[in-house]
C-alpha cells in the first residue's frame, strides 16, 4: 500500500496537508503517516531535565495526533501511523522517506502568509532532485472546499 507521509507540527500550514493528504489516501486506497519531529535543542538541558522535557514533547505529539487520528478515523475511515523522531527536522523527513520503502508520496503545506512557504518547504524543495519520492505542496490559503475539489 502506498502511504502519504505528513509533518505534524505546530503550523497552520500543517492542517491543509493532513487534509489534503487524508483526502488523498482515502481517494486512492493508500495510507497516512504522521511524522513529528522533536528537535535536538529542546533537551539541551541537564540530563534529568531533558529526559522529562523529551517525554512531555512526547505526550504533546501523540495528543495532537489523536485529534487528526480520530478525524481520519470518522471521516475518511483511515487509520493513521504516527512516527515520532528526533534530530533536526529536514534531515529526519529525509531519513523517513529514505527508510520507509512504502511512502509514495511526501505532503508538505506551505504557509499562506508572505513569500516564505516555510522553513520545511523551502529546505525540502533544494533537495526534491534526489527524493526517492514526489514532494505535494499543499497551499496554505486553500479552503476546505477547494481541496476536497482538488483531491
Amino acid at each position: 500500500m502506498r502511504k502519504f507521509l505528513v509533518v505534524l507540527d505546530d503550523t497552520r500550514e500543517c492542517l491543509n496537508a493532513m487534509r489534503f493528504a487524508a483526502l488523498r489516501a482515502e481517494h486512492t486506497g493508500g495510507g497516512i503517516e504522521v511524522l513529528a519531529v522533536i528537535p535536538p535543542e529542546d533537551f539541551n538541558h541537564w540530563i534529568g531535565v531533558g529526559d522529562i522535557m523529551r517525554e512531555e514533547a512526547r505526550e504533546r505529539i501523540v495528543a495532537h495526533f489523536e485529534v487528526f487520528a480520530k478525524w481520519m478515523r470518522d471521516r475518511h475511515g483511515l487509520e493513521p501511523h504516527l512516527v515520532i523522531r528526533e534530530g533536526e527536522p529536514v534531515t529526519e523527513i529525509l531519513a523517513q522517506v529514505v527508510d520507509d520503502p512504502q511512502i509514495g508520496v511526501l505532503v508538505l503545506g506551505a504557509s499562506a502568509e508572505g513569500k516564505d512557504p516555510g522553513p520545511l518547504v523551502t529546505q525540502l524543495t533544494r533537495s526534491a532532485g534526489d527524493l526517492p519520492v514526489p514532494v505535494t505542496i499543499v497551499p496554505g490559503n486553500l479552503t476546505r472546499e477547494q481541496l476536497e475539489d482538488i483531491a
